[in-house]
């Protein structure tokens, strides 16, 4: 079977590889659907709360907004993750190839584009997450034994 119709399967409900790499994709999820809600909900979006932004001088409030709507954006990446954790299984490689990709964009624009926080917020785990994310990606396109 290619890559890509692994990535990309003839029947999505079936899925031929590892059930651990479904499982820490849940798992992930878990705290990516969290995390959008907190963007969405929270009244600074955790920019300051959770991120140590400092949002008081001019643009805050756009800085938030901005936040709240890329949480929109991670709610629906944590709707797709779900509907292929519980019904089409064979779309966990794209949903962690995704993943990855969103990790890899994460690292690489965050390098360029430097955040100035009081402290490392949360999304700084994406360097670590992004080897974990490939592994898992990897992993999840093997067959299953």
């Amino acid at each position: 079977m290619s890559l890509l119709n692994r990535l990309l399967p003839a029947d999505p409900s079936r899925f031929a590889g590892p059930t651990g790499a479904v499982a820490l994709l849940a798992a992930y999820n878990v705290a990516g659907t969290a995390r959008s809600l907190v963007h969405i909900i929270a009244p600074d979006s955790g920019a300051g709360t959770i991120a140590s932004i400092d949002t008081r001088g001019d643009g805050g409030a756009n800085a938030i907004s901005l936040l709240a709507q890329w949480g929109g954006a991670q709610f629906l990446e944590s709707g797709m993750i779900w509907v292929a954790v519980l019904r089409y299984r064979g779309l966990v490689p794209l949903m962690w190839a995704t993943v990855t990709a969103e990790q890899a964009l994460r690292v690489g624009i965050g390098r360029r584009k430097k955040l100035v926080t009081a402290h490392t917020p949360p999304g700084a785990a994406s360097r670590y997450l992004l080897p974990v994310s490939a592994a898992a990606l990897v992993w999840s396109l093997t067959a299953r034994r």
